[in-house]
């Protein structure tokens, strides 16, 4: 067998290629897999070659697609092999066929290590290769310290270093208490100084994970990347083989560059002057050309370079110039290019001093509107909306309108909404808005939202010197021989409040007026019908009673809509008829709409929270972008399973009545027993890209009214209970009263997941239930794994979220039946919506056997999750501090009972729960400032404060003092921390009992006011 060389192989590859159909490659698969099984079952002498040549028939059986699920011990034995040909395959197959958790790695370790510490570099680099592509925790536990040690060897070749950097890069994703902050951060900046190009750009890959995870530890790093980008833009010592087109390394500038974006600002002055004239240097030298691999080189290195520029607030001079060079790019052919333009010009738009030299472009950006390609089209039309101004608001406008005569279906809701909330922005005068609305409507009708019109209806109303030129205006619009239905509708009402404004107009009497409306109600759908009906009433007030026969035509259709199957219609026919034979009395009854009361209009609410939320995510969302993502790949949403959903989440927001903010701009106008009354539909708010690249936006379509949310209590410390859901999922979820027993301390699990977003949520003999997590500022996305540990079905499986009133979840289907050995995915969508420390409760019950197990299980969706660390400056800090003067918005509470621990303890345990300290701003070493971004959907981004003042003497007491712009956030926050320093933690809604001893209890501060906490810090 061994003189056959490999020709078995060969010989193997050649049959499989010249099968006719996949039954015929099946068989011939399935006839190898049983002869190699055969072989290595009976023959317990196979030479090392021999194992070798059967592992690459498995590896190319396991590369058609086919279950190789036996065979992994011989290809993990050839590791060991001490001839290169077998140790190849050994490494080659084993890091193919087994992933991170396999057993049979264990096995290799030792091996491995003795391979990378060993003198032979092929072997260190096949070894540093497996470990790289593999990873795991035990790799990275076990291996870490070795490869550190090649990294930095300067007796080492380069090529092993490369793989070293890229190995231990990998091992800091899978485990960064690999790499010892304290002890590294020094030889990272040596690594920098690194004259081969391969070893610096790997070196580089590693330091962008390593700032991406604690930039503070690194700043001695960030001259050397100056200087590394001197280097390169200079071409000083650059080999031929690391240039690209003529550009020296396109990747270590790219990869340096990033690293630049994580730290916050350079206050050194020859290091930022030395880095702006490099990125000066790429500016100028920038330009499109032909090639096309050279343009995609340069612009990769010219795009990263305006990140930078945007992301340090250069100078305006630098600042022009990038805006110069981005109007040439969106005028160039290539589309790519001129993608990226026209989003880097809008990112620019953050920057106030360059918005007045992008407007020179604003003819080139409405061309980009007729771009064939609708993604140029999209960044054009966010463009041209982020730019305008009272300055240039008619002409945008103007364009837009024009555009959406031809634009594409998908676009013109949006094009319908941005233009709405411009003209609404930046009118110059009020009937200009009225004119692009009513043109909205008119040349896109179905893609305008009902809000859009209530505006209207809102302006026309409280500005009197308005209504007759808008009555005019929908006078015209009713001579079109057919306009969309919510022409029809605005256009009734304002005629039925001021047509008797026009009635010397020709054309415009009350006869000609009812009669050109009337026409319309053959065509219009029921939910029109009570706007006409009250539209007639009104008409018939002003006339009544010098015209007999309008009135008879009136009457004879409020008597045919008696008889309505409609409640509502029917009710407004009934009431009207018989108020119009009241005679003058009606002329009370119907009197004109009061004005409406003066508030923000919904539309510009939505508009500055769109500019919020992107301003704020610039390019720091780019930077988490640019990191290794663990995103979840999960399904489409479906319908919640057969129960009505306890919670819906989505973008319809609609609260109950008692819970309504009457807002201006959301008021609709309809009638019920005989009177205008104005109620507050809450429209759908516009789809946005909630949770970023890593998770799908989540959207419930539904009607306004389809659900409610409770009606809150915000009161500190009394948080309502809504209903008999929300009472569960606050109180203990006590013991279980199962046979079956779960696994493990259920409240352990609970308390880990608290901390980490991955992990077992609840286990026993027959089911697993796991967690995985991605948390975005107050959305978060988990996926639920059940797992089937047995060889027989769970049947009767469900499952339903009981979510306290401050969450919104959505959970997908949970099938009723989980088939043996299987494990399902369920997404589960959550939505914070204000702050609290209630926690969420997932009830879940199966059948297995004669068992039916039921358990109520809290999920850790709790008060840090919405966290997101933030390290400010003292310039930051103490205007902060001073603002939030006192309670409720400052509060202070002395802790007794703390758990004894150092400072650096309780700064980690600040640090899981998402909380920086924020070193220097507290010139006594006994006490801690930290801060962090709480995330909802009531407070948006909403900055903590918190100050820890520590007695050296007794380290079981301190105080603290708390401080965010929010009173409810404040207390929840406060006494969320507290719960974690007292001496047995609990997690929020469901406490643990403590000791009397150990309760922590309230003391009057010392300090009347809070404010004067960091008196020392202020002076």
């Amino acid at each position: 067998m061994a003189s056959s060389g490999m020709r078995g192989l060969s010989v193997f590859i050649s049959d499989i290629r010249n099968c006719q159909n996949k039954e015929q490659e099946r068989v011939r698969v399935d006839k190898e897999l049983g002869n190699i099984r055969t072989r290595f079952k009976n023959e317990k002498g196979l030479t090392p070659y021999e194992k070798k040549k059967y592992v690459w028939k498995m590896l190319y059986i396991y590369m058609l697609g086919y279950d190789v699920d036996f065979g992994h011990m011989e290809a993990v034995s050839l590791i060991s092999a001490p001839k290169y040909p077998e140790k190849q395959v050994g490494y080659i197959v084993t890091s193919s066929l087994l992933n991170e958790n396999h057993d049979f790695l264990r096995l290799a370790i030792n091996t491995v290590r003795n391979d990378i510490i060993g003198r032979n570099e092929t072997f260190q680099c096949l070894a540093l290769t497996m470990v790289g592509n593999i990873g795991g925790r035990e790799f990275a536990e076990s291996l870490a310290p070795d490869v550190q040690k090649l990294l930095l060897s300067s007796s080492c070749r380069p090529l092993v270093r490369k793989k070293a950097a890229l190995c231990l890069l990998r091992l800091f994703r899978k485990n960064p208490d690999v790499v010892n902050v304290d002890g590294w951060s020094d030889r990272m900046a040596q690594l920098l100084d690194e004259r081969d190009l391969g070893v610096l750009t790997s070196s580089m890959s590693l330091l962008v994970a390593l700032v991406a995870n604690n930039h503070d530890a690194y700043w001695s790093c960030l001259p050397k990347c100056v200087k590394v980008l001197e280097r390169l833009a200079r071409n000083q010592d650059i080999p031929q083989e690391y240039t690209y087109y003529g550009i020296p390394s396109p990747w270590l500038q790219v990869k340096t560059m990033r690293v630049l974006q994580y730290f916050p600002t350079i206050e050194d002055p020859t290091t930022r002057r030395a880095l702006f004239e490099v990125l000066q240097r790429i500016l100028m030298g920038t330009d499109v050309v032909k090639n096309v691999n050279k343009n995609n080189a340069s612009h990769a290195v010219l795009f990263e370079a305006l990140a930078l520029v945007m992301h340090l607030d250069a100078e305006k001079e630098m600042m022009s110039q990038c805006v110069a060079l981005l109007g040439k790019f969106i005028a160039v052919r290539e589309p790519n290019i001129r993608y990226l333009g026209l989003e880097n010009m809008t990112r620019m738009l953050m920057v106030t001093d360059v918005q007045d030299i992008i407007k020179r472009h604003q003819a080139q950006i409405i061309t980009s509107l007729k771009d064939p390609d609708i993604s140029i089209r999209r960044r054009a039309l966010d463009l041209l909306y982020g730019m305008c101004d009272v300055s240039n608001a008619k002409d945008i406008v103007e364009e837009l309108l024009q555009y959406l005569s031809s634009a594409d279906f998908a676009m013109r809701e949006e094009l319908a909404l941005k233009a709405a909330i411009l003209a609404e922005k930046f009118a110059p005068d009020l009937s200009w808005y009225v004119d692009v609305i009513l043109q909205l409507i008119d040349k896109a009708g179905d893609f305008v939202s009902d809000d859009i019109w209530f505006r209207v209806v809102q302006f026309v109303t409280n500005n009197e010197d308005l209504q007759p030129y808008a009555a005019v205006k929908a006078r015209e619009y009713l001579d079109k021989p057919a306009i969309h239905e919510t022409m029809v509708k605005v256009s009734a009402y304002i005629l039925g409040e001021y047509s008797h404004l026009l009635a010397r107009r020709p054309g415009c009497s009350p006869k000609e007026i009812f009669s050109i409306i009337h026409e319309k109600l053959p065509t219009v759908s029921t939910s029109t019908i009570p706007i006409l009906l009250s539209t007639y009433a009104k008409i018939l007030m002003h006339t009544q009673p010098s015209d007999p026969e309008l009135q008879n035509q009136i009457w004879a259709i409020f008597r045919k809509y008696e008889s309505c199957i409609d409640a509502e219609i029917q009710q407004r026919a009934v009431e009207y008829f018989a108020l119009s034979r009241k005679g003058e009395a009606l002329m009370d009854i119907m009197a004109e709409m009061p004005k409406f009361p003066e508030r923000q209009s919904a539309l510009i609410k939505k508009a500055e929270d769109t500019e919020a939320d992107t301003a704020e995510q610039s390019a720091a969302k780019l930077r988490a972008l640019q990191q290794t993502s663990n995103a979840l790949v999960v399904t489409d949403q479906r319908p919640t399973n057969g129960t009505p959903p306890v919670s819906q989440l989505g973008l319809v927001k609609v609260p109950s009545m008692s819970n309504v903010d009457h807002s201006a701009g959301d008021q609709a106008v309809t009638q019920a027993n005989g009177i205008l009354t104005v109620v507050d539909p809450q429209p759908p708010e516009p789809s946005a890209d909630i949770l970023g690249d890593l998770l799908s936006p989540l959207a419930i379509e539904g009607p306004p009214g389809a659900a409610s949310q409770p009606n809150y209590n915000l009161a500190p410390g009394a948080e309502g209970v809504s209903n008999a859901e929300d009472a569960l999922a606050i109180a203990p979820v006590g013991e279980q009263t199962n046979t079956v027993q779960p696994i493990g301390d259920i409240a352990e699990r609970f308390n880990a997941l608290c901390l980490k977003d991955s992990g077992v949520l609840y286990e026993d003999p027959y089911v697993q239930i796991g967690i995985k997590a991605e948390w975005r500022a107050h959305h978060g996305r988990l996926v639920l794994f059940l797992g089937n540990k047995n060889t027989a079905p769970l049947a009767s499986v469900q499952a339903l979220i009981l979510p306290p009133s401050h969450l919104k979840m959505e959970l997908s289907l949970v099938p009723e039946t989980i088939p043996p050995r299987a494990q399902v995915q369920c997404p589960l969508e959550v939505l914070n919506v204000r702050p609290s420390r209630d926690v969420a409760v997932i009830d879940f019950s199966y059948k297995f056997g004669t068992h039916m197990v039921n358990v109520k299980l809290r999920l850790p969706a709790v008060l840090s999750k919405f966290f997101q660390a933030i390290t400010i400056s003292a310039e930051e800090f103490f205007p902060q501090w001073r603002s939030l003067s006192g309670p409720p918005l400052k509060l202070q509470e002395v802790v007794r009972g703390v758990r004894p621990m150092s400072l650096v303890e309780m700064a980690n345990l600040f640090n899981s729960f998402r909380l920086i300290v924020c070193l220097g701003l507290d010139p006594n070493a006994n006490n801690l400032v930290a801060s962090t971004t709480f995330y909802s959907e009531s407070t948006s981004a909403m900055l903590c404060l918190i100050r820890i003042e520590t007695d050296p003497a007794d380290r079981t007491q301190l105080r603290m003092t708390v401080a965010s712009g929010d009173p409810t956030l404040t207390y929840e926050f406060k006494e969320f921390v507290k719960e974690q320093l007292v001496s047995i933690p609990t997690i929020s809604g469901v406490p643990s009992p403590a000791p009397p001893q150990t309760q922590p209890t309230i003391a009057p501060t010392s300090l009347s006011d809070p404010g004067a906490l960091l008196a020392g810090l202020l002076h």
